[in-house]
């Protein structure tokens, strides 16, 4: 040390330390930003600051590779915030090019990351929706060159014009994905069936919140999916099925991967958890697409089975919050406004993944530890190009850390939360077990439900070309 102070900035001691394979009694030097070394505390030099985490759990800081964050959302400044809270520690959040003056990718790009860094406090990085604008394309080899190498297009949502996108539009966009090093990811759901189900049961005066599954069927969700791994298997492109919810569309998913495809898939803690008797009672507060299957079916079984034998790489939360003006009028008719606009879809869940995740996977279920660190750690960051900066304890690394208390017992509640919904579909929820500090880049932003980083401590995350997410079943 020769009179320079501490050779280490942090050292995190005293909890288990879990990794996708392991779970360690040891320690985490910190120096700066990265995990400079893990060894048993009585080898490691003299820190600056002693984390005592005795009793805790310490994760890979967690990612959300799935939240709808910006207009008519909560925005970069609240939802982190939000996410903080729960535990996580970056966010991938989709976002939109503003057709109607032909903005670019590359200019997106430029903006949102500048104007993001002025207010997130977590570090973030972006998906791109791809909307029916053939001019987008053109972007998208300088947009991965900038880090931004995820890109999502819509096979539903007619009435929502230009969200679907036909066919053609989607090769044309594998392409130029799987030729610059990208992941083309899809929401799989064939959109003229649904929207020829939607009209006949508006025709017909099903209008209540409980009609809206059935125009959604699981088939629809297979059908889409077994297009999308066929485009990717004609372009090359890495498929990521995103908000995977039927036993139906897990199984073509399954015969793709056996063929070794690179097609992958996430699932989102209300397929795991919830059923289409909450339309009953939350109404259009429980809209979202692909619907909440049914309550007897074999869906949520399906896809716990299929997270834990590792067919399912990833679970994001699908967070998109809406106010409760906007999906209100959904009790009178959940298809459409009076005008003839879509009732929106989702709920909030950013600030309810990891909590549940712990709760309901590893205590309930008896999933382990590093089932965790998989789903919502290194397979994500493998998927989206950001490992081994994220999503991982080693050396090297983000010093990106979760440390969850398993011993408190709580029940989740609205009035607990944060954002713009004021509502949780999982209201009154018993849980056990809840994030109780994490760092991000070496300093503490969640401290015992506190947070002592401020907006625009985020940072953008560079991203590059996938890695294939670890699979087989967890032990």
């Amino acid at each position: 040390m020769n009179g320079k102070g501490p050779a280490l900035d942090v050292v995190v001691q005293g909890g288990r330390v879990v990794t996708s394979t392991d779970v360690l009694d040891t320690a985490i030097g910190i120096r700066g930003d990265k995990i400079a070394a893990i060894a048993p505390p009585e080898l490691l030099p003299k820190a600056e600051r002693t984390i005592d985490a005795t009793g805790k759990i310490v994760l890979p800081g967690a990612i959300d590779s799935h939240c709808h964050l910006g207009t008519g959302y909560d925005d970069w400044r609240g939802g982190p915030i939000a996410a903080a809270h729960a535990g996580l520690t970056t966010l991938l959040g989709f976002m939109l090019c503003d057709h109607t003056v032909k903005e670019t990718l590359p200019q997106a790009i430029k903006k949102l990351r500048d104007e993001t860094e002025q207010t997130s406090v977590l570090d973030f990085g972006f998906h791109f929706i791809l909307q029916h604008t053939p001019y987008i394309l053109e972007g998208i080899p300088e947009a991965i060159a900038l880090g931004a190498t995820s890109f999502k297009l819509f096979m539903t949502y007619k009435k929502r014009a230009p969200r679907m996108c036909p066919d053609d539009f989607i090769i044309a966009a594998m392409e130029l994905v799987a030729k610059h090093g990208g992941v083309t990811q899809l929401h799989c759901e064939n959109g003229d069936v649904i929207d020829y189900l939607e009209n006949k049961a508006i025709a017909e005066g099903r209008l209540e919140p409980r009609h809206f599954p059935p125009t959604c069927p699981d088939w629809a969700e297979e059908e889409a999916i077994n297009r999308a791994i066929v485009m990717g298997a004609m372009t090359g492109s890495p498929v990521y099925v995103v908000h995977l919810s039927s036993k139906l569309g897990l199984e073509r998913i399954k015969q793709a991967q056996a063929q070794g495809q690179r097609v992958w898939t996430e699932t989102c803690p209300q397929y795991l958890l919830l059923d289409d008797s909450l339309m009953d009672k939350w109404g259009p507060f429980a809209k979202m697409g692909p619907p909440l299957r049914p309550k007897n079916g074999p869906d949520r079984d399906a896809l716990w089975a299929g997270s834990a034998q590792g067919y399912i790489a990833t679970v994001g939360s699908d967070h998109a919050a809406r106010t409760k003006e906007e999906k209100e009028p959904g009790w009178k008719n959940v298809f459409v406004y009076p005008d003839g606009r879509s009732i929106p879809f989702g709920a909030p869940s950013i600030e309810t993944m990891v909590p549940l995740m712990y709760s309901e996977g590893v205590v309930k279920r008896g999933l382990p530890l590093t089932w965790m660190a998989r789903v919502l750690a290194e397979n994500t960051a493998r998927i989206f190009g950001c490992y081994p900066k994220k999503g991982v304890i080693r050396v090297g690394a983000d010093a990106d850390l979760l440390l969850i208390d398993p011993e408190p017992s709580w029940t989740m509640r609205a009035a607990d939360l944060h954002g713009i919904a004021g509502m949780t579909l999982y209201e009154g929820w018993p849980m056990r077990g809840r994030p109780w500090m994490t760092l991000l880049r070496g300093r503490v932003v969640l401290n015992q439900g506190k947070l002592e980083q401020e907006p625009g401590y985020g940072r953008y995350v560079r991203r590059g070309a996938p890695a294939p997410p670890i699979a087989g079943a967890v032990v």
